[in-house]
């Protein structure tokens, strides 16, 4: 029997890219599954299975919104295993040329809607006695990006999240981690320009971008019970690009 089986998850932005990949992962893998859209309903249903994989409107920027899904979620499956803090935004410019909207923005969601949804998870897992929250971050937190001193910023944040809450909850038997990610095909590096995806490959020593399911078969060992002794790490997962 898989060690998803009857474990319920939340993934946030989980209707495209990696998060849909993840959901997708936890599905086929017994788990049920409620996962995040801002505005693409449609694209979200693609994905939708009956009460198994659900889809839930919320943005993560409200703290309010976020509390009320949670508690949609603890009150439709009874309880909360697995949280995949994954909904993320970029809004790339040089900081001479940034807005303090485009700053907002990307903190807001990145990182403030981090703390948004893991509160309320938090609460439940400390019930439970039990959990598994996963971060999905990125090496321009660890290594900066220029053109991105906000999203580094927010997903440097998401480090720092990440390593303090596996110390507030490992004596509870919860579980902090998260994958700091290299470039990925999906929506938002299929826009980048020629130039620079052709100047991205030649940093990454593998030669090639990774795929959405790349990224989801590193989450499911992460949220597997064979991952049950590693907790505040920093999985990269970016084809070398970091060394």
């Amino acid at each position: 029997m898989s060690s998803f089986q009857d474990k319920v998850a939340i993934v946030t932005g989980g209707s495209r890219g990696i998060g849909r990949a993840i959901v997708q992962a936890l599905a086929a893998n017994g788990a049920k599954v409620a996962f995040t859209y801002v505005q693409n309903k449609a694209l979200a249903d693609e994905i939708a299975q009956g009460d198994t994989v659900v889809p839930y409107q919320a943005d993560v920027t409200s703290f309010d919104q976020a509390k009320d899904l949670v508690k949609q979620v603890k009150e439709r499956f009874g309880r909360i295993d697995i949280l995949v803090n994954n909904a993320g935004i970029t809004r790339d410019r040089l900081l001479a040329m940034m807005s303090e909207k485009d700053w907002d923005d990307v903190i807001d969601t990145n990182l403030k809607g981090v703390f948004n949804v893991s509160k309320p998870v938090v609460g439940a897992m400390l019930r439970q006695r039990s959990g598994t929250i996963l971060n999905i971050t990125s090496i321009s937190g660890i290594v900066g990006m220029p053109g991105q001193v906000n999203y580094s910023s927010s997903k440097a944040g998401m480090i720092g999240f990440t390593k303090a809450l596996a110390k507030e909850m490992a004596r509870a038997n919860i579980n902090v981690n998260a994958m700091a990610l290299g470039f990925v095909e999906t929506d938002m590096t299929a826009v980048l320009k020629e130039e620079y995806r052709t100047a991205a490959l030649a940093q990454i020593p593998l030669g090639r971008f990774g795929k959405a399911e790349n990224m989801a078969d590193v989450a499911m060992f992460l949220l597997s019970d064979k991952a049950n002794y590693i907790t505040g790490q920093v999985i990269q997962v970016d084809g070398g690009l970091a060394i």
